[in-house]
């Protein structure tokens, strides 16, 4: 397959649209890939043309930033690696300014990622899980301090509420901080709530979205049955008791896409895997798509989905399954209400290429 390049969001960072999850690299959670595995996984990514690596400080207690970090240095990729990892969950943390968003924590943080990594700069730095404490404002600041001392080049937010997002976005227009290029977020044919904010707030306001578990923890791939007659070995099974909404993937509507995805991956003669990857990549304001794996055939497949096409009879079938039903304010917008609004008269939103077009190639992509 050959990778394509994008930029995120309106930054000049330019990642390719698969990018390499490792929170599977290490078992300290009773799941993942051992170092031979991480390493074997590590390298068809890479041989494919992949440059995007996504980890955080808190994944497998530390052992995934470390393990890719040695990984990278041995296949001498620094310069072409884009590295994104997070702050924010310090599990083992026993003081309360070890841990959260605020200043010091981030600061902290950021030191002990850049040791286990072996770096001197981070490419992408996320804030991981809004604390409901500290401000944006406290925020943007601290990681426009860090872009400017040339430790951190790019900044984002993952698993905030977008009224956080926009502010943070609002405070850095106002301030002349580095702009949130990246907002990582959940989304999958079971996970379409970005729909009603994320993702017009990312198109118009220049942060790509970079989507985490497109399968749904496995969910989508084809291991899980209704009937439990599926593998009852992965991460779903593993987590069953965990009150992380993550990983509380069992229930009717879901069981239903599921179905459904299984029909139309057996009219295309892809896997489900390779489906639900496609869906989730070829929708409006993905920038970039996450995957990890256990195993290296689980990658080989995840890497052939974006060779093909969905027709749009079949595309339709699995937007309908999983469409969000509407709630309160969305339901307001639809064309029953929205009609009066313009007078009874049908008025159409932006032109074509009213929002400039982030794709690149060329010379500008360091491809030809």
């Amino acid at each position: 397959m050959s990778m394509e390049f994008y930029t995120l969001g309106n930054s000049g960072l330019k990642v390719t649209r698969l990018a390499l999850g490792t929170m599977t690299f290490g078992t300290e959670w009773g799941w993942g890939a051992d170092k031979d595995a991480a390493w074997a996984i590590f390298n068809a990514y890479v041989d494919a043309g992949g440059n995007f690596f996504d980890t955080a400080d808190a994944y497998t207690d530390g052992t995934s930033e470390t393990w890719l970090g040695e990984f990278i240095a041995e296949r001498g990729l620094r310069d072409d690696a884009v590295i994104a990892t997070k702050f924010t969950m310090n599990l083992t943390a026993r003081t309360p300014n070890s841990a959260g968003n605020g200043r010091k924590n981030i600061l902290r943080a950021v030191e002990g990622s850049l040791k286990r990594l072996n770096t001197d700069h981070i490419d992408l730095y996320l804030l991981h899980c809004w604390d409901r404490l500290t401000p944006p404002e406290e925020v943007m600041r601290t990681f426009d301090d860090l872009v400017r001392s040339g430790k951190v080049r790019h900044v984002g937010l993952s698993d905030v509420p977008a009224w956080y997002a926009s502010r943070a976005q609002a405070v850095a227009e106002h301030r002349g901080y580095e702009p949130i290029s990246v907002l990582q977020l959940e989304y999958s044919l079971a996970e379409r709530n970005i729909e009603n904010e994320f993702v017009p707030f990312g198109t118009r306001y220049g942060a790509g979205i970079m989507a985490w578990s497109p399968l749904a923890s496995g969910l989508l791939s084809g291991k899980y049955r209704p009937s439990g007659k599926g593998e009852i070995s992965g991460r779903l099974e593993t987590l069953r008791g965990s009150t992380n909404p993550g990983f509380q993937k069992f229930n009717e509507r879901n069981w239903a896409i599921v179905a459904a995805l299984e029909k139309v991956a057996s009219e295309l003669g892809r896997s489900m895997a390779q489906v639900a990857v496609n869906w989730v990549t070829t929708q409006p304001g993905i920038a970039s798509i996450i995957v990890g794996a256990t195993r290296l055939e689980q990658l080989r497949d995840n890497l052939g989905a974006l060779d093909f096409v969905i027709p749009a009879e079949l595309r339709r079938r699995l937007d309908d399954v999983s469409a969000l039903q509407p709630t309160f304010p969305y339901s307001f917008f639809g064309p029953e209400i929205q009609g009066s609004l313009t007078g009874g008269q049908t008025v159409g939103g932006k032109p074509a290429g009213y929002y400039p077009d982030l794709n690149i190639s060329g010379s500008f992509a360091g491809v030809s």
